[in-house]
């Protein structure tokens, strides 16, 4: 069974792979991760999961054959993508225009494996009304600090949230369904013994330079 790099340092996206038993070592890659001009947000998420992940084959040198997985999120909000927050009043105006509404989350999985395969996950989040004090708490806990659309589904940001249609897992930055078709398709085994578990985490410091 071939190594997985992921090439993210993301502790999310590395817990919602270790719940479907997949540990893999990580790589540091850095690109761009501005939308380009009119850029459609599925375009864009996909786009930067196989910048991504090809730049994680790239650091791990020519012609290197092990698989690396990327992943991109994005908040949409009436169309338009919704960045991470640049500053306290960045954060809280992404509250007061997410408060009360729905908006989606879309998130980009690629995968290198001989080729490069993608897929796409679009969820559907309706947040409750948000009051000015409490979007001066959740900035003040520095959970939104940097985190795309200024919360996180899976910390304190859970509290805001009415409903979800779609992939929760998606939500917070891999999605598992469409994660384990791609690896799956790749020869790569969910479930993994302990004994893989500490093979991979005794291997598994960061390559690269980036952050």
């Amino acid at each position: 069974m071939a190594d997985l790099y992921l090439a993210s340092l993301s502790p999310r996206r590395r817990e919602l792979l270790a719940q479907v038993g997949v540990y893999p070592k990580l790589v540091r890659v850095a690109v761009d991760e501005r939308p380009k001009p009119a850029e459609a947000a599925a375009d864009f998420v996909q786009r930067l999961a196989v910048e991504k992940a090809m730049a994680g084959s790239k650091v791990l040198g020519h012609g290197a054959k092990a698989p690396v997985l990327a992943a991109d999120t994005a908040v949409v909000v009436d169309g338009g993508i919704m960045g991470k927050p640049e500053g306290r009043e960045h954060a809280l105006r992404m509250l007061r225009k997410l408060s009360g509404s729905t908006h989606q989350v879309f998130t980009g999985v690629a995968l290198v494996c001989n080729s490069v395969r993608t897929r796409l996950s679009v969820s559907e989040i309706r947040l409750r009304p948000i009051s000015s004090d409490e979007a001066e708490a959740y900035w003040a806990s520095g959970e939104p600090r940097d985190k795309a659309g200024g919360y996180a589904i899976q910390g304190l940001g859970a509290i805001f949230v009415s409903s979800i249609k779609g992939s929760y897992s998606g939500v917070v930055g891999l999605p598992l369904l469409e994660t384990a078709d791609l690896l799956q398709g790749c020869g790569i085994r969910l479930l993994q013994t302990p004994a893989e578990r500490c093979r991979h985490e005794e291997s598994g410091a960061a390559l690269g330079g980036a952050e």
